[in-house]
C-alpha cells in the first residue's frame, strides 16, 4: 500500500487481517460456532477463525473472529468534522469573554430523557474535569448548572429560559432503539418554539455514539463525540458566541 490507498494490519504489512467480535442468540456448541465462521464469511472475512467463544446465560454465546479482508481504505475519501475554531486553555477562554463579551456566560447542562449516565456530563462541566483538565465549572467567567440525569426536556428548557442560559450541553449515553437521537431531536424542536432563532442558546450534544457530521438532522449546533475534553467544548461556545456579537 502506498499513498493514500491502506489496509488493515494484523501479523505483517498488507496482510488485512481484523479482529471482530459479536453475540449470536443461540447456546455454545459446534454449531454455534460453525455460524459464527458462517456469518464471518459472509461479513467478507477470508479463512475466519475462531480465537474465543463464551456462553452469556443460557441462550446466547460470544464470540471474537479473526481473519483477513480484501478492502481497501482509500483515505482521501475519508469524511470527518474537523475542528474549526481555536483550542484555548481556561485563561485565554476567560480573557476572551472579558474583552469581546463583557459579561459572564451561562451554562446549563443535563442528562436528558430516562438517561442516567453522567460520567460525559460530569466530566466537561465539575471542576474535577477529566484527562488532566479542569471542567467548565473551573472558568472563572462561566456560571454552570449541572441539572443531573433523567431531566425531562421541558424541565431543561424553563430551566435554560430561567438563567438566561448562553448555551445547553446535553450529554447521551444510551443509545438503544436510538434514544439518543429522538431526545436530541425533542430537544432542539422544544428550544425552536419556545425562542426565535436569535435568542436560542447554543444546543450542544454529546456521547459516544453520535455521528458529528449530523448537526442539521438533530436541530443542534454541535455535536461532540468520544474523547473530548472541556477545553474543546469550551473554545467552541466562546469562539461561536463571540463570532454571533460581531
Amino acid at each position: 500500500m502506498s499513498g493514500s490507498i491502506i489496509r488493515p494490519y494484523g501479523d505483517t504489512t498488507g496482510d488485512g487481517m481484523v479482529q471482530t467480535s459479536f453475540t449470536l442468540p443461540i447456546p455454545h456448541d459446534k454449531k454455534a460456532e460453525g455460524a459464527a465462521l458462517q456469518l464471518a464469511g459472509k461479513m467478507g472475512i477470508s479463512a475466519p477463525m475462531l480465537v474465543h467463544a463464551k456462553q452469556m446465560g443460557e441462550t446466547h454465546t460470544f464470540f471474537v473472529v479473526y481473519g483477513a479482508v480484501n478492502h481497501l481504505v482509500n483515505l482521501d475519501e475519508v469524511e470527518v468534522v474537523e475542528r474549526d475554531f481555536p483550542l484555548l486553555g481556561p485563561k485565554e477562554v476567560n480573557a476572551l469573554i472579558k474583552e469581546k463579551l463583557g459579561r459572564e456566560l451561562v451554562i446549563v447542562g443535563a442528562c436528558i430523557g430516562t438517561d442516567a449516565h453522567t460520567v460525559g456530563i460530569d466530566a466537561i462541566l465539575n471542576i474535577k474535569g477529566i484527562a488532566g483538565e479542569k471542567g467548565l465549572e473551573y472558568y472563572r467567567e462561566f456560571r454552570v448548572f449541572n441539572l443531573g440525569a433523567q431531566i425531562s426536556v421541558p424541565d431543561l428548557v424553563n430551566r435554560a429560559l430561567a438563567e438566561k442560559a448562553d448555551a445547553v450541553l446535553v450529554s447521551q449515553i444510551v443509545t438503544q432503539r436510538d434514544a439518543h437521537l429522538a431526545n436530541t431531536k425533542e430537544m432542539s424542536a422544544a428550544f425552536r418554539e419556545a425562542l426565535p432563532p436569535e435568542k436560542r442558546p447554543l444546543l450542544i450534544a454529546g456521547g459516544p455514539r453520535f455521528d458529528e457530521s449530523s448537526t442539521e438532522e438533530l436541530g443542534v449546533d454541535r455535536i461532540f463525540s468520544r474523547r473530548t475534553t472541556p477545553s474543546e467544548v469550551a473554545s467552541y461556545i466562546v469562539a461561536t458566541l463571540v463570532a454571533n456579537a460581531n
